[in-house]
């Protein structure tokens, strides 16, 4: 099943290009995914994006990743685009002119004050007598006016703030006609007025993909499915057969929105189901997840679930062997308890993974009073967020800020290694019905870190919970019940861990047993491929 590159050089198995919609580095599912195809023989071009500065690339094993710039200007709102006169009618239309006009205002109030100082005590400066009286004339109707005229234009700047603002939150009674009127008129097609900055997407993407010429799209979550569908409809028109693979990471009806607008959900909710058909084939996380997509798109075949499940330690032991420093010697893994500046007794419970009020890192906090002694360590992208400042500020307000500690993400091949330092855990997720269906990363990175693991009663992650006893369940959202099961880990921590020596269940939770998943996927997939490619 060799196939041909763009340069005509056999390369292997066949050409996949896989697509995300951000910057790669963090996202270790989808660094895993292009490591370990391209380690099985497939050539692997991974495409993500920086929103700011310029482009780049590096190598993740046998695979090359590329970072794209992305030019949004289709972000802009209407409201930041055209004057909006049912919302705010004293409103400026956008763009500078209300800037100029207050500055205009201030400079016309700073002109007549000078002139009417110059009357008072350069007289002469100013002009003839008969200039004079003119002048004081003028300027005894210019004072009011101006002022007037000043304030006026102040009145119309705040109208316009509130426009803008207004305007870019879309969560008004005339936002959600807008989203009900295209809706209804356009159905799926919708889109393309409520998220009209799905086409960034496509214009950033869209030219890459046409020239690497791929066997097989893989197009990671929502946004980069219409990105993935569109090509492969580009390339089946041009002659070429490509084959689309959806990995949809959460069921998009039940996000919590990044943007909580009235265009959000039902914009990419339309876009999700215009181009769900064109999927070869699909990829999610869970098997709940998995009815929920038949369901929603009324999917013919079940999708193949392939979890978030880390490396095998040992594989990624032998794996960070062949990541080197500039001299030559191993990477080393971080020491968590090191950069959290706490000794090796000291009680340490972690929390890894992406932050957010939905994901309960500000119940942790509120429990730190209820928790003698015991110090919190938050894993994250950004330690330095305005998000992670407000929860170290309000550990501080308990007199806990000194047992709170923000340390950054580690390489993927590290993760296991770095949080078995901790002697817990955390999962404390809010009730949001994508927590409810899968068992997410950072539980089976805690598990393979041998970490008694204490999580919320979100349904699935809970029942596994319970039936291994590899950890405690409590209330979401419940502080109190958040530090009843923290102390109850601490306090025997073995028998969870011993939890982990049963034969088989750290085996099936890892990604070399996805990897061989996926590949047989692509391979099936692309032998279809082959099959349906007419003879020479």
């Amino acid at each position: 099943m060799d196939t041909q590159s763009a340069g005509g050089e056999v390369t292997g198995k066949g050409r996949v290009v896989m697509l995300v919609d951000n910057k790669v580095d963090g996202d270790s599912r989808v660094q895993k995914a292009a490591e370990s195809a391209a380690a099985a023989g497939w050539d692997v071009t991974l495409l993500g994006l920086v929103r700011t500065g310029k482009g780049r690339s590096w190598k993740l094993g046998d695979a090359e990743v590329r970072l794209l710039p992305l030019k949004a200007p289709l972000a802009k709102r209407h409201a930041e685009r055209h004057r909006s006169l049912l919302r705010r009618p004293l409103a400026y239309p956008p763009g500078p002119i209300a800037a100029y006009r207050r500055q205009w205002a201030k400079a016309w109030r700073a002109d007549v004050a000078t002139r009417r100082a110059a009357l008072k005590v350069a007289p002469k400066a100013v002009g003839t007598p008969l200039f004079r009286r003119v002048e004081g004339v003028r300027l005894r109707v210019a004072g009011p006016v101006s002022n007037i005229v000043q304030r006026w234009v102040g009145l119309r700047s705040r109208h316009s703030t509130a426009a803008q603002q207004a305007g870019r939150r879309l969560r008004g009674p005339l936002d959600r006609l807008f989203t009900a009127a295209w809706t209804a008129v356009k159905g799926k097609r919708a889109w393309r007025r409520l998220e009209p900055a799905l086409w960034d997407y496509e214009l950033t993407y869209g030219p890459e993909i046409d020239a690497l010429k791929p066997d097989l799209i893989h197009a990671n979550d929502f946004r980069m499915l219409g990105v993935g569908a569109r090509a492969t409809v580009r390339a089946r028109a041009a002659g070429r057969s490509v084959k689309l693979v959806w990995d949809a990471h959460e069921f998009l009806p039940g996000v919590r929105p990044w943007e909580d607008n009235a265009h959000w959900i039902p914009g990419n909710t339309a876009h999700e189901s215009e181009y769900a058909p064109y999927a070869d084939a699909v990829v999610t996380v869970s098997e709940g997840l998995s009815d929920l997509l038949i369901e929603r798109h009324g999917l013919t075949e079940r999708p193949t679930v392939v979890l978030n499940a880390p490396d095998r330690p040992a594989d990624a032991e032998a794996h960070a062997i062949t990541r080197v420093t500039a001299d030559g010697e191993p990477e080393p893994t971080p020491d968590l308890r090191e950069l959290c500046g706490i000794g090796p007794d000291v009680p340490l419970i972690v929390y890894s993974g992406s932050p957010g009020p939905q994901r309960g890192l500000g119940d942790l906090v509120e429990t730190l009073p209820k928790l003698d002694g015991v110090h919190i360590a938050f894993v994250v992208p950004n330690p330095t967020s305005a998000y992670m400042e407000t929860l170290l500020a309000r550990a501080a307000e308990l007199g806990a800020g000194d047992r709170l500690h923000t340390v950054p993400y580690v390489p993927h091949w590290q993760v296991v290694r770095f949080l078995s330092a901790a002697d817990a855990g955390c999962i404390p997720i809010h009730h949001w019905p994508n927590h409810e269906i899968a068992l997410i990363t950072k539980f089976f990175e805690y598990s393979h870190a041998r970490l008694p693991l204490v999580v919320s009663d979100v349904k699935t992650m809970s029942e596994v919970t319970r039936s291994t006893g590899q950890g405690e369940v409590f209330t979401a959202e419940d502080t109190d019940d958040l530090a009843r099961a923290i102390k109850q880990v601490l306090a025997d921590p073995e028998p969870y861990r011993a939890v982990y020596d049963k034969p088989g269940l750290l085996d099936a939770w890892t990604w070399e047993a996805q990897a061989e998943v996926l590949d047989e996927l692509y391979s099936t997939l692309v032998t279809e491929r082959k099959k349906s490619e007419p003879r020479p």
